[in-house]
């Protein structure tokens, strides 16, 4: 038996990526348009509505947009885009948020799948929260670093023709120094934050990678704990998650003679976790692939937990 699936927005970045994920996959049938038709709204709603599963890989007005389409009530929709995160009426699309999450994932017909620089926070942070060890009335202060293909097509182009010509785009760019970031919101609703961090996003010249950096004074902290504490309760909270791998405190073998190496999880669905510092002040890293857990790879296994097959089908 095949599960129909329509990728509406497939020639983005994240929609081509999906669709990659599930051409090899014998139990999935995807449903194409033509690419005259993309945006036809009958043709999109005619698909929208064949499938058991719809993702949307759009703008935050389009998805809303989209969502309006559908009339089966049968029709799973993904939606990677901002629009719907923090909505009640829809499920957070990351099933290691906590134990319930996957339960929640299976039975919802509406699922948003997260963003890639809070993946990276909320996974990091929200193990601290839960447990009481980091107050929920903590001002956090936190910064990202990622390769150029998350800001989509646009971005992408920006940097092809740079490195092709003699002035490439070679240093980091800081950005979103207005410090009103869209991921702001879920950031602080799925760690239990009860205000949203200071949070300042770079893009590095490479074309894929994520790792951001959560600074922690453990003057913060509601009792005692250095890194090797903070280190096992990631550990502790992320016990046989197949996606989540949590490094143990060693300076040296994290490190590539001292340099953290932001591409080294890329090429997968993994979030790697590493706590750095000592008894006065410390780093939590989340590090991941901006395209794999960070956004496609995250809605693939959210429509697998979903369907119920094995979470890890088609991304490992």
């Amino acid at each position: 038996m095949t599960t129909s699936v329509f990728v509406d927005g497939q020639e983005g970045t994240t929609g081509l990526q999906i669709n990659d994920y599930l051409a090899q996959r014998a139990d999935i049938e995807i449903l194409r348009i033509d690419p005259e038709r993309r945006k036809d709204v009958t043709e999109r709603k005619r698909l929208i509505n064949e499938s058991a599963v719809t993702f949307l890989c759009l703008p935050d007005d389009a998805a809303r947009e989209a969502v309006t389409l559908v009339d089966n009530p049968n029709t799973c929709v993904i939606d990677a885009s901002t629009a719907h995160r923090v909505n009640p009426a829809w499920t957070f699309g990351l099933p290691e948020l906590a134990p319930d999450q996957r339960a929640k994932i299976r039975t919802s017909k509406r699922i948003a799948n997260p963003g890639c620089h809070a993946s990276a926070f909320i996974l990091a942070l929200r193990p601290l929260v839960a447990s009481g060890l980091l107050p929920a009335d903590t001002q956090v202060a936190a910064n990202s670093i990622t390769g150029y293909s998350g800001g989509g097509k646009a971005m992408i182009a920006d940097y092809q023709a740079a490195s092709a010509s003699t002035t490439q785009l070679k240093a980091p760019r800081p950005y979103a120094l207005g410090l009103a970031h869209k991921h702001l919101p879920e950031m602080a609703a799925y760690t239990g934050l009860t205000a949203a961090p200071i949070f300042q996003p770079i893009v590095g010249p490479f074309y894929k990678g994520l790792a951001v950096t959560v600074f922690l004074h453990p003057a913060q902290f509601a009792r005692q704990a250095g890194p090797a504490d903070v280190q096992k309760l990631l550990a502790d909270y992320y016990a046989g998650e197949r996606f989540v791998r949590v490094a143990p405190v060693d300076l040296e073998a994290n490190t590539e003679g001292g340099f953290f190496n932001v591409e080294a999880s890329n090429d997968s669905n993994r979030v790697d976790l590493f706590v750095f510092g000592n008894a006065e002040r410390m780093l939590l890293v989340a590090r991941l692939d901006n395209l794999g857990k960070g956004a496609s790879g995250a809605a693939v296994q959210s429509m697998n937990v979903h369907l119920g097959v094995d979470e890890g089908r088609g991304l490992e």
